[in-house]
């Protein structure tokens, strides 16, 4: 088995450590280390081959998920900085974007009771897309900046990434819902 412990995401799977990803290199990549170290290959090995096998594949699977999604491919780029979003006591945020979530929840609560809440919900949902390619821009300049102020602002921008990614799910929840 090859992938080491203790590399980080991008250096297991070979890649530059940076926000652009080619992701169907990274595809072809995971199933590449997947065929690696999958368990299965290792069903007559010792315990500790196996064992290690175990750990290796859910290493490559973290790492995959992650490199995978915007977000948290962002998330992670910042954690190599040394910025920690999950233990943050900072939650002060844009207060015109603070706005305009607090907006965009209350359009969700009103699909429900429109005349064609499917049309409503597919516009809401090409907004938030949108957003969220806009708030993939600013985080993107940002972090290539590399200055404390770049990676300030980038941290600002996955934070709002986030609170688009939970909208993406509570409009694919009511999608759900009125199936």
């Amino acid at each position: 088995m090859d992938p080491a412990p203790g590399k980080n995401h991008f250096e297991l799977f070979g890649l530059p450590a940076k926000f652009d990803i080619d992701t169907e290199e990274l595809a072809a990549r995971y199933r590449e280390l997947q065929r690696r170290v999958h368990p299965d290959k290792f069903a007559n090995g010792s315990d500790q081959e196996r064992r290690l096998s175990l750990q290796m594949t859910a290493l490559v699977n973290e790492g995959f998920q992650t490199l995978k999604d915007p977000v948290r491919r962002g998330r992670y780029l910042l954690s190599l900085r040394g910025v920690d979003l999950d233990g943050e006591t900072d939650t002060a945020m844009d207060p015109a974007f603070l706005m305009e979530q607090m907006e965009l929840r209350e359009e969700l609560e009103e699909v429900r009771e429109s005349d064609n809440p499917h049309k409503r919900l597919a516009e809401l949902a090409n907004r938030i897309e949108r957003r969220m390619q806009d708030k993939i821009g600013e985080f993107r300049q940002a972090f290539a900046e590399e200055a404390p102020e770049g990676t300030g602002r980038a941290r600002n921008a996955v934070r709002e990434m986030q609170f688009l990614e939970k909208m993406r799910r509570e409009i694919d929840n009511l999608e759900e819902e009125l199936i």
